[in-house]
């Protein structure tokens, strides 16, 4: 996925910061945006699946490629 409206680096950071930091960056797109999330932490795989089951916004798209994961997350 290529196409995304905002860039939130959370390299090296751990559970719950990643999120933390997603959920303040999606407060500030509209409905409909895309925020692009890259993260090192292997749990948040599981943390942004079950972040976006529980704030309604959707898990467009997630990958790890070289020890880095990316998460793209549509704000509802």
């Amino acid at each position: 996925m290529a196409h995304f409206d905002e860039e939130l680096d959370a390299t090296g950071l751990n559970c719950p910061l990643p999120i933390l930091r997603a959920k303040k960056a999606l407060g500030k797109l509209s409905s409909g945006q895309i925020l692009h999330v890259i993260a090192t932490d292997p749990g948040s795989v599981k943390d942004f699946d079950s972040f976006a089951k529980q704030t309604g916004n959707e898990l467009l798209e997630s990958g790890e490629e070289g020890g880095k994961y990316s998460f793209y997350i549509k704000k509802s």
